[in-house]
């Protein structure tokens, strides 16, 4: 059951991504752009509209005491906020400004095809896999 409802989830989550537009690098490098005078808002739009159904998760899940799926809602990985996790938010923010896209727009782009998105995923994928082999994750 946890592993339809993760596949249901991720397909609703790709397929809101395709019809916003957000799997489009140009999309998203035009939200970014902001001196220039083509500043491209959709994004915003797009961040301001999923907040609504993030709203209502949150509220619901206030009053469970354990997910449907699990046994308890996950916390964060680590309380505090330390050099790994700045250094690790900044190369995100570098790779998303240079190229336009992250992880979950790249997967979704790949539903479409081009040279360029199975480029940037299998990079992302080879980046993922020596980050785990240089710096595993505390525990």
């Amino acid at each position: 059951m946890r592993i339809l409802v993760s596949l249901v989830s991720g397909l609703l989550f790709g397929l809101g991504l395709t019809l916003s537009d957000m799997i489009d690098p140009a999309r998203v490098l035009g939200f970014l752009r902001v001196a220039g005078g083509a500043w491209d808002p959709t994004l915003a739009f797009v961040m301001g509209g999923a907040l609504i159904p993030m709203a209502i998760a949150w509220a619901v899940s206030r009053r469970l005491t354990a997910p449907a799926c699990g046994e308890s809602f996950p916390g964060p990985a680590s309380p505090t906020i330390d050099a790994r996790l700045l250094a690790g938010s900044a190369l995100f923010g570098v790779g998303w400004g240079l190229v336009g896209f992250c992880p979950g727009p790249a997967f979704a782009a790949l539903g479409l095809g081009g040279v360029p998105v199975l480029i940037f995923v299998a990079a992302m994928l080879a980046g993922f896999w020596i980050a785990g082999r240089i710096a595993p994750r505390p525990g």
